[in-house]
């Protein structure tokens, strides 16, 4: 037995050897910048880039063209707020979301609040969820958008996410989800779960710190967002920056990963936890 025990995989996990063994030839040899068009060092850069896209884009059942690169979760939360209640400040200033998402949810959305807009701040049952019928009673004709987690980060809930979004979709309402503690673990598929907006981090699933995603639907609805940061219109103008090529390949291999082997990690896992719960009874 190796001590100390890790048992905080919620807060961060691991690089997958093989990802790490993924990532390694971009730190040395590949080391060419991605927007770099006009030599091969830029395009070995840009189709590694590309092929990560893909490779996220296929865990979530997305196309590569709606997965935008970010540094993780938490900007990709706060891209997917401010940037549509700025796109769509003509339609209103009111938004929905839950007391129980995470802390870049909430101060995003509190920082919203000091800027002028509405919240709805939705209640949850005994067990922790969301209920559809809830965000349906809470939708006005200013509503922009709705935004409750896929799983929580503290007690593990699931919230009822396809029905939320076929609400939304009802209504004409975007739907946002932080699907940080829930991509790579359990199946998601943003078109049967009328998803228009997806925040994961890389970290959460074997790969490493400091790069996520953004998944933006592209079509019924194309949705759109006005960028936090400006320059150089990366990422087809939705998040500028040089992108950190060896990160994107690693979340690119863990995503690539967790949708391979998720049916026989959720067999291990879940026969782990049934041996501690039973231990501790």
């Amino acid at each position: 037995m190796k001590l100390p025990i890790y048992m905080d995989n919620h807060a961060t996990t691991p690089c997958d050897p093989r990802v790490v063994e993924a990532m390694l030839p971009y730190l040395t040899d590949n080391f060419g910048n991605a927007a770099s068009r006009n030599h091969s060092f830029g395009w070995t850069a840009e189709k590694a880039v590309e092929e990560a896209r893909h490779q996220v884009g296929a865990l979530i059942g997305a196309s590569a063209k709606e997965i935008v690169f970010t540094s993780g979760a938490t900007e990709s939360d706060n891209m997917a707020l401010k940037g549509a209640m700025e796109f769509y400040a003509r339609k209103g200033k009111h938004l929905i979301t839950s007391p129980i998402e995470h802390k870049a949810i909430i101060d995003t959305v509190r920082w919203l609040e000091r800027e002028g807009c509405e919240v709805t701040w939705l209640p949850v049952d005994s067990d922790g969820r969301v209920s559809a019928a809830d965000v349906e009673a809470a939708i006005r004709p200013d509503t922009v958008i709705v935004s409750v987690m896929h799983g929580n980060n503290e007690i593990g809930v699931l919230n009822p996410i396809a029905e939320i979004g076929a609400v939304c979709k009802a209504k004409g309402v975007l739907f946002h989800t932080d699907a940080a503690q829930s991509v790579g673990r359990v199946p998601i598929d943003v078109n049967a779960m009328g998803i228009d907006m997806l925040s994961l981090s890389a970290h959460k699933m074997y790969g490493p710190k400091g790069v996520g995603a953004l998944y933006v639907r592209r079509k019924k609805p194309r949705v759109r967002i006005a960028p936090l940061l400006h320059g150089g219109g990366h990422e087809r103008g939705m998040r500028s920056g040089t992108l950190p090529v060896h990160q994107l390949v690693g979340l690119g291999k863990a995503a690539e990963l967790c949708r391979l082997e998720m049916e026989e990690e959720k067999t291990r896992t879940l026969r782990l936890r049934d041996r501690l719960l039973a231990a501790i009874e």
